[in-house]
């Protein structure tokens, strides 16, 4: 008589150092087993080793034995447990009615069920049912455990491809101090004017290896990079979660459930207002234009993005002018450009280059031959800039939180105070976010007007020619009108100049 060819499947659900000897075990058991029986013959005993159960698209052996069973390689698998065979109950009878119409028996020993059986598939359903049951369960217990551990406050983070960190033994983050340099270059050329492209380029000319350790870059890196949090020391907790258990598929929590923001959770790497800045010059670009119309940012020139229509306050373009045989480059309002399309007849006019220039050039020189009026104003307004107690404000609202906070913990079970509290400390979090913002702006502008300051006082000449550094530097925009230019310095300093 033909021998009965026999296979197991095996698999242990994680990686811990206590299951590996299960594992080791239940290869050996099953080999032991099959050979033990002369009217069987071994085919061979497939395992996953550290694998969840809850979907076979990952189980290398699982499908492996599934397609030998497909080639009539196998007339009957032995397994532990419907648990250990899959916790999912579509995948579960899915494949043992393939198999069962193959005329291939899988037998769960732990139910003592054989799904050739008469009343196999009926016990296996409810068994099945029962180990997905099971897993969602444990799956929620796991999701409440971290929603725990975000409530205190604890964050973990996957520091494997995080560019400038990496764990010590206690598993905290710690800085890495030349990846440190690189996030902090990124900051600072971006701050200087350069767009995500510009940056990525830079960084693969230099051979600067992201964080996955590969040298091409991407402008999403550059993106998430310098809107990360924890670049300043925090971290906001569940940016995204878990759809379902059987998929495991994560999305972006936009409401879903609750997020946590941590503040202090670890040593950053960029100042909190630096980081506040960049966000801030990152809705700026985005949001290039007043008046509804949007303009991509553009990073290429000095004056691209920071040059006004003094009539319908659209930015003015370069464009390369050929005018019968003679080229010039000329600035133009784009809504007047675009008239078609924009509904709008600007009456702004056309500007070449070369005027441009000048006028910053202009500008610059009057501000620094009135530099012993211009500093001494500058220092003022530096002073009433720093007048603000940003300390105790913070203080004043802290303690406020932390007595509505009290005031949940002894809410008890009363759903409309705690919706009250709740909504109190949400407008009080906000209240402490603008205290933070001011404060970063503030800083922002102290720096501008000092940037201004020392220009003045370093400079021991006129400015002889126009430089694209010296635009990134000291000038914030410029808005043409008819008759004039109004050049306006980072500082608050506006210059008019005729034209």
């Amino acid at each position: 008589m033909q021998k009965t060819r026999v296979a197991a499947y095996c698999r242990v659900s994680t990686e811990f150092e206590e299951q590996e000897s299960s594992y080791e075990m239940q290869v050996e058991h099953y080999t032991s087993y099959i050979k033990s029986n002369p009217e069987w013959e071994l085919v061979e005993v497939y395992a996953d080793d550290g694998i969840s159960a809850t979907n076979t698209a990952k189980r290398e052996a699982f499908n492996r034995m599934i397609e030998d069973c497909r080639k009539g390689k196998i007339d009957m698998i032995l397994t532990k447990s419907i648990s250990r065979f899959s916790r999912n109950t579509v995948d579960c009878l899915k494949y043992t009615r393939e198999l069962k119409s193959l005329n291939i028996a899988v037998f769960f020993e732990k139910e003592n069920i054989n799904t050739l059986d008469a009343k196999g598939e009926v016990l296996m359903t409810i068994m099945a049912a029962l180990a997905q049951q099971e897993s969602e369960s444990l799956s929620a217990n796991v999701r409440l455990g971290i929603q725990f551990r975000n409530q205190q406050g604890k964050v973990q983070v996957n520091h494997n491809r995080f560019l400038g960190y990496t764990k010590d033994e206690s598993g905290k983050l710690v800085i890495v101090p030349e990846e440190a340099m690189i996030v902090r270059r990124i900051y600072a050329e971006y701050m200087e004017g350069r767009s995500f492209l510009q940056i990525k380029r830079g960084l693969e000319r230099d051979g600067i290896l992201n964080g996955a350790g590969n040298a091409k870059w991407y402008e999403t890196n550059i993106k998430q990079i310098l809107t990360n949090e924890k670049y300043i020391g925090d971290a906001l907790l569940q940016k995204t979660y878990t759809v379902n258990t059987l998929e495991k598929k994560r999305v972006a929590n936009t409401g879903y459930a609750p997020q946590y923001y941590v503040e202090g959770s670890h040593e950053g790497i960029i100042d909190k207002d630096v980081f506040l800045r960049v966000q801030a010059e990152i809705s700026r670009r985005a949001n290039i234009l007043q008046d509804g119309k949007k303009r991509i940012y553009s990073s290429r020139y000095a004056l691209s993005s920071i040059v006004f229509c003094g009539h319908c306050g659209d930015i003015y373009r370069r464009i390369k002018w050929n005018n019968r045989g003679c080229k010039s480059t000329v600035w133009r309002c784009v809504s007047r450009v675009l008239k078609k399309s924009s509904g709008i007849d600007c009456p702004a006019r056309t500007i070449h280059e070369e005027d441009l220039q000048n006028a910053v050039v202009t500008a610059v020189n009057d501000a620094w031959a009135r530099r012993d009026m211009v500093i001494p104003v500058l220092q003022e307004n530096i002073r009433a800039v720093l007048c603000e107690d940003t300390g105790n404000l913070l203080e004043e609202v802290d303690l406020e939180i932390k007595a509505k906070q009290e005031e949940l913990l002894s809410a008890g079970k009363d759903q409309a105070k705690i919706d009250e509290i709740g909504d109190a400390i949400i407008e009080l979090r906000g209240k402490r976010q603008e205290i933070l913002t001011a404060a970063a702006r503030n800083v922002e502008l102290k720096e501008r007007i000092d940037t201004l300051a020392s220009f003045l006082e370093e400079q021991s000449t006129a400015v002889t020619e126009y430089s694209e550094a010296l635009v990134r530097r000291l000038i914030e925009k410029i808005v043409v009108y008819d008759e004039k230019l109004v050049v306006e310095f980072k500082s608050g300093l506006s210059v008019d100049v005729d034209s």
